[in-house]
């Protein structure tokens, strides 16, 4: 092996060198390591740097770049997006790249790409925008390319349907999505310029000519140009190209591929891969590096074609899946083949996501289905339609059924799939059936995200053949062909057993109902797989779909195929994504409360804004990967690297023996203790970090981490605490300072004494939530000279991490220097979790005395980050028949995991979001638990989100107990101004800032509440397999100021430098700052100064230049270091007050710059900083709003759409209302994927193994609501806040709740008719449930009922007997 390794570096000779082009660049490479990613390439090797590796699975779009490819036959440059985490630099020879800065950039001008994203505030953190933008740039270069009309002016042939579509692969944290849709939407000729949202174009109430003049113009003939002509003469001149590699092949005949493996396998232990996407590895996580040679498929001109005649169609091994959708969907001109086939393209366009089937093979899809088990939705489809395969080995030809191909023993490294065979099927042509024989065919799958990026829980397609019965109205099924996949079992099956029973029988509900009884027992998925039941009842379910229209259908159209979904996929909703957002600015204050765009967006948008992993390493810069525990309770004897050859590439293994002395194994600070940077003789939890490995790349520190081998000793030792039962059974505890401790409020035994009813021990239990940052943790320790250490952190709290830096080296606070740009993404995730990381890095660096960096990989990233604190809560409540609840008990155990982190801060948190009602009295027994699981920190709006929950929990199970509205209950225990104060105490404020009854009453109008309350009654009443819900859910949230520092200095010509302790998370708190920095020296009124917004520039943090930063968290830091810039500006223009008075008095009216320059000359101090300390009595204040949600629940999958969502929010007297309002949607589809879909699951031992894409499903833009209504409420002053304003940042997560309570009235319908199904009409059990968070699919498909479809049968059998 070792040798192997070893050898693997390619050196290409001669002319034979690499050549491609990077944005209109040459770049030519005679050496290159053929596993070397594009990506790995572009990001070391070259200066554009937007493209961002995030999953580096092919998951979540952050490093798409659009690959060309010139046919010089044809005279044509092909266009698409690739991901270029997955992209072999060896793949792209001779092929064009181009990067967002390709399109535009800050120096020649950026691309209206660009400045629609800025525009319409679509960008936020950053990270995720430059590969959204080359997604849609790919997507318009393609449209231009159809036959359709010209579109008007500024437009582009993109449809508003294919510009949603384009970003359907893109992961973001932040936006909540609505303001990126905006932005692609306006390139579509068919957009509705009132359906866009807002931005900084236009403003409210302008015509649609006006709108359309001042969208930044998009004009298709002034094209980037994608492939540069030099590259163009490079592969005329040289039309055939042959690398002739130690290790990368490219073979131009099948001949030559033969030779090539003989050779190979006559090489003992030789490993070749063989290779055209080389997408698997995103899922399979291959290390490349043990392969000694690669042989690339996609030059053989047999494996590339696609062909078709009267037989089918037969696709080449290489072709990828996109051109085979775009061959599929050419169709035939038989109808039934036609849609047949349409039907195959349809399904395939929800595999994976646009950039990942731009490269990715059906050969190679169906191979991994094949070898590897791969969950193949190909497999299924092609199975039911009777495809066959053509196998090469030995350059014979072996002609399989695709049904023989799945079940053989895995094919060899010496056999390759040439091609697939797609058969057209014609109908049986016998005597009287010629007219009248029908096809049916139909594909399905249930998956997490309905566009695809997302592998299914089942797949399905069904083809037959069928008949009218001549002697009734009924149909016989005279062939039918009946495939299911992914389900847990090894490859795709056809239901054999099925087919025969059904085959020349007429159907009937007593056919289907014994139909259904076999597949049941045949659709097994194996032991271990999860949603077992839910698998299974997917599989009846969708042959209950495809079967059940027919049970009493008479077919008289004379078309050879049918459309029998109509009663399953209603679609009277929009398909495309709309919003009306309600925001008003304020010129009070100019430019605060404008809604300016975000500072820096567009430079973000191209890729230009420099992130920590951006900054170039220094010269002999090593890197750094963790080597963590995968146990949660152990003894650690020892770590050593497997591979020898990559021993030898190790710089150094750190641990907790290298910290120097008189420094502290620390690796996290808080006020309430430290976390321990490296497990010492013992690991206390899955996922610890044991050590340090570095190397000379990230490349070779994560695969030396990987390889690892840590010798464990668990003898003698306590059973690790797992559970928070554990924990009290053994006294974990950490302790809440008394100061910390919320009060509780009335007295509990009065109040249930009053009671009429009691609800007495019910329990909920909530998991985890993973941050998601697009950005991973990484840092860069450079060491300086007098022992001094420069961190460069992607850090929320960088103080903190100085001081656990220092504390680590042993050395004093003014020996380190802790630098902060900006942060893609943060969430919390990069306040206390951030902090080991950086410490690592500059631990090493000081024992190596040379630069050391680490960007973690998402796995490594997913695994230690701890994340949302899970919960038990049992609760007992007292109530009146009214709905009137009178009392409140909650026992609340929390599992913090093994170190203190912030987890004190959550009983405090927790109840301050829990007493949004009115309990009467409150209750409560909270119990921070010390387990074994890795350290859990803040998460936005941490503790509350989960209390809002409880609380809305709470109400619906009285709601539920006494068969009322849960919406009249809500309305009853809102809380009066009075109740407001007992509860909330000085927080509360003046009678007139309690806002949320005026917001309750008004968004019920807004939203036509309770007209769609009726509309839904009716729905449901309808719909047997839909079922929909409404909710409406108030908030009231706490939130604190805290002490921020500030720092004002005016430069001579005038520009403005700004520095502030709070850090840009993408929250917009540079654009805040720059507005208040503006407002606050204009009032020295001098000429110049309306524009003194473009003259003003915040800098990065500093912890030697601007101390007492504090946490950039807690939704305030924004109006915090604003205040603190505007006393910084107030004592400038205190100063400048003098020297303006004299030049009035020599000119009469003096400009900005004059009166700058004269400062100057005359040696006043134009810098200035401060430090804003809130007044204790008003640091504290609430923030309401409400929202309500309608959602679909479908009874066969599970699934739930989001209809429509209408949010009202109280921001006060908004700072920038565009930046709040992204805020507010952004939070609000957070929480939704709390409540909804993120599943952050660990093992037995507490080991995260929900640790990528492809099992961690965030929201996407085919999760959030078609509808997103949101209004930014302009609530009036509030003397005590800054400028009047209030958070955004975290409040509005909480109103997501209002998903999960629409999605439990759904499920609550669906359990009623499920009753009735039964014979059980009027059972209250149906009605009183808990729903978990996440409400997935196979929660809600159980609580519906798993054998829901088998009722329904029973009850019709149970109906034709009686009648």
């Amino acid at each position: 092996m070792e040798k192997r390794e070893a050898a693997t570096t390619s050196i290409i000779r001669g002319g034979d060198s690499l050549v491609f082009a990077v944005n209109g660049e040459r770049f030519e490479l005679s050496t290159v390591h053929p596993s070397t990613t594009l990506l790995q390439f572009l990001r070391s090797q070259t200066r554009f740097k937007s493209v961002k590796l995030s999953c580096g699975e092919g998951g979540c779009g952050a490093c798409v770049v659009l690959l060309s490819k010139y046919d010089p036959v044809r005279d044509e440059v092909e266009n698409f997006g690739v991901s270029s985490c997955l992209t072999l630099v060896c793949s792209v020879d001779r092929c064009s790249i181009t990067t967002s800065e390709g399109l535009g950039n800050s120096k020649d001008g950026f691309h209206p790409i660009h400045q629609r994203f800025s525009g319409f505030h679509a960008s936020q953190c950053g990270y995720c925008t430059p590969g959204m933008c080359i997604s849609l740039f790919s997507a318009l270069v393609n449209a231009e390319k159809t036959p359709r009309a010209e579109p008007p002016p500024g437009f582009s042939k993109l449809t508003v349907s294919e510009a949603e579509k384009a970003i359907a692969g893109n992961l973001c944290r932040c936006t909540g999505y609505r303001p990126i849709v905006d932005a692609c939407k306006s390139f579509a000729a068919d957009v509705d310029m009132e359906d866009l949202g807002i931005n900084s174009f236009w403003k409210k109430g302008e015509s649609k000519e006006t709108k359309i003049s001042k969208l930044p113009f998009y004009n298709p003939s002034d094209q980037i140009c994608t492939f540069p002509e030099f590259l163009k003469d490079e592969i005329r001149s040289s039309m055939q190209w042959n690398s002739k590699t130690y290790s990368w092949y490219n073979p131009f005949s099948v001949e030559q591929l033969q030779s090539m493996l003989e050779s190979n396998l006559a090489e003992n232990g030789t490993r070749v891969k063989l290779v055209v996407g080389n997408t698997g590895t995103g899922y399979y996580k291959e290390i490349l590096d043990q392969y000694d040679k690669f042989i690339d498929l996609r030059y053989i001109p047999e494996l590339s074609l696609i062909t078709r005649d009267q037989k089918g169609i037969k696709i080449g091994a290489t072709v990828t899946i996109s051109k085979a959708i775009l061959a599929l969907k050419e169709g035939n001109n038989d109808e039934f083949h036609s849609q047949v086939f349409q039907k195959i393209a349809d399904h395939m366009e929800k595999i994976a996501s646009g950039f990942i089937r731009n490269t990715a093979s059906v050969g190679g899809n169906l191979v991994m289905a094949q070898r590897n088990y791969f969950p193949s939705d190909i497999a299924t489809i092609l199975l039911a339609v009777g495809s066959t395969v053509n196998i090469m080995t030995d350059l014979k030809h072996y002609k399989l059924t695709l049904e023989e191909f799945l079940g053989r023993s895995p094919l060899d490294y010496g056999s390759v799939l040439f091609s697939v065979h797609i058969p057209c099927w014609e109908p049986a042509r016998n005597g009287s059936k010629k007219s009248s024989t029908k096809l049916l065919f139909e594909t399905y799958r249930a998956a997490p995200r309905p566009l695809g990026n997302a592998l299914a829980y089942l797949n399905a397609a069904f083809l037959a053949e069928v008949t009218p019965c001549k002697t009734s109205n009924g149909v016989i099924i005279d062939n039918i062909q009946l495939a299911f996949g992914a389900y847990g079992t090894k490859c795709a099956i056809r239901a054999r057993k099925v087919e025969e029973f059904l085959a020349g029988k007429q159907l009937s509900v007593n056919v289907l109902s014994e139909a259904i009884k076999l597949l049941g027992a045949i659709v097994v998925p194996e032991v271990g797989t999860s949603s077992a039941a839910y698998r299974s009842s997917l599989a009846v379910g969708f042959l209950f779909e495809f079967l059940h229209p027919l049970v009493d259908a008479f077919l008289t159209k004379p078309s050879k195929i049918i459309s029998i979904h109509k009663q399953f996929d209603i679609e009277n909703v929009a398909s495309s994504l709309s919003r009306k957002l309600v925001v008003e600015s304020n010129q009070k204050y100019y430019p605060v409360g404008e809604p300016i765009t975000k500072a820096g967006a567009a430079f973000q948008a191209s890729g230009e804004a420099v992130f920590v992993d951006d900054i170039s390493s220094p010269t002999n810069c090593l890197h750094g990967a963790f080597i963590y525990s995968t146990k949660p309770l152990a003894r650690v004897k020892g770590v050593k690297i497997r591979s020898k050859a990559l021993q030898d590439r190790v710089a150094g293994l750190i641990s907790v023996g290298d910290i120097p002395e008189g420094g502290d194994n620390v690796g996290a600070k808080t006020i309430f203790g430290f976390e321990p940077l490296f497990a010492d003789d013992l690991t206390r939890f899955a996922g610890q970090r044991i050590a340090f490995v570095v190397a000379d790349t990230q490349k070779l520190a994560d695969l030396a981490a990987e390889s690892a081998l840590v010798d464990y000793d668990t003898e003698n030792l306590e059973p690790p605490i797992l559970t928070v039962e554990e924990a009290v059974e053994r006294s974990s505890f950490f302790e809440v300072p008394p100061f910390l401790y919320p009060a509780q409020v009335g007295d509990f035994s009065k109040g249930m004494a009053e009671a009429d009813h009691k609800i007495l021990s019910a329990e909920i239990k909530l998991g985890s939530q993973y941050y998601f940052y697009m950005e991973t943790q990484t840092s860069l320790a450079i060491p300086d000279e007098d022992n001094c250490m420069l961190v460069y952190s992607s850090s929320q709290c960088p103080e903190f991490a100085h001081s656990a830096i220092a504390s680590c080296l042993g050395v004093s606070e003014n020996n380190v220097r802790v630098i902060t740009r900006r942060v893609g993404g943060g969430f919390g995730g990069k306040a206390i979790r951030a902090m080991p990381v950086a410490t690592a890095c500059a631990l090493a660096a000081n024992k190596l005395r040379r630069p050391v960096r680490t960007y973690l990989n998402r796995k490594t990233d997913m695994v230690m980050a701890g994340g949302r604190h899970p919960m038990k809560v049992t609760y007992s409540v007292g109530f009146k028949s009214n709905g009137k609840i009178t009392a409140l008990h909650l026992g609340i155990l929390i599992n913090g995991g093994f170190s203190v982190d912030i987890s004190p801060i959550m009983p405090r948190n927790m109840i301050g979001a829990l007493k949004k009602y009115d309990w009467g009295a409150l209750s409560f027994d909270i119990k921070v638990c010390k387990t074994n699981h890795s350290t859990k920190s803040a998460m936005r709006a941490p503790g509350e989100v989960q209390a809002s929950f409880i609380a809305e929990a709470v109400l619906e199970h009285v709601a539920s107990v006494l068969s009322m509205n849960v919406d009249s209950v809500r309305n009853r225990n809102l809380h009066t101004v009075e109740s407001l104060k007992l509860f909330y105490e000085d927080s509360a404020g003046e009678y007139f800032e309690y806002t949320l009854p005026s917001i309750w009453d008004k968004l019920a109008k807004s939203s036509c509440l309770h007209q769609r309350i009726e509309m839904i009654q009716q729905f449901n009443g309808s719909n047997k397999w839909q079922k929909r819900g409404i909710s409406r859910v108030p908030i009231v949230h706490e939130v604190a100021l805290r002490p921020t520092p500030g720092k004002v200095s005016i430069l001579r010509d005038g520009s403005v430098v700004v520095e502030v302790g709070g850090i840009e998370l993408g929250q917009g708190i540079w654009t805040k700052v720059k507005q208040m920095t503006a407002f606050a020296l204009s009032s020295i009124q001098c000429d110049g100064t309306e524009d003194l917004l473009e003259k003003v520039r915040v800098v990065q943090a500093d912890t030697l230049s601007l101390i007492q930063g504090g946490f950039t968290a807690g939704s305030t830091t924004s109006e915090s270091s604003c205040e603190a810039v505007r006393l910084c500006c107030n004592i400038l223009v205190e100063r400048l007050y003098p020297v303006k008075n004299e030049l009035l008095d020599k000119a009469g009216s003096v400009k900005w710059e004059s009166l700058i320059l004269q400062a100057h000359s005359q040696a006043v101090n134009l810098s200035t900083s401060s430090y804003y300390v809130p007044d204790f009595t008003s640091m504290h204040y609430l923030n309401y709003g409400a929202a309500v949600s309608e959602v679909e629940v479908n009874l066969v999958t599970g699934e739930t759409k989001i209809l429509q969502a209408d949010i009202i929010y109280d921001c006060g007297q908004s700072l920038n209302p565009a930046v709040d309002l992204g805020q507010v949607e952004g939070a609000f589809v957070q929480g939704l994927g709390f409540f909804m879909l993120e599943e952050y699951e660990t093992n037995s031992d507490g080991l995260v193994v929900a640790d990528g894409t492809w099992t961690y499903k965030i929201p996407t833009i085919d999760t959030i609501p078609k509808w997103f209504n949101v209004e930014v409420l302009n609530s009036g002053h509030h003397q005590k806040r800054v400028l009047s304003s209030k958070a955004s940042g975290e409040p509005p997560l909480l109103l997501a709740v209002s998903v999960h309570c629409a999605t439990r009235a759904a499920i609550k319908e669906a359990r009623k008719q499920l009753s009735c199904w039964k014979g059980l009409e009027g059972c209250d059990d149906s009605t009183i449930f808990q729903l978990e968070v996440p409400a997935t699919m196979p929660v809600v498909k159980e609580l519906c009922g798993l054998d829901n479809v088998e009722c329904y049968l029973k009850s019709l059998q149970l109906s034709v007997a009686t009648s």
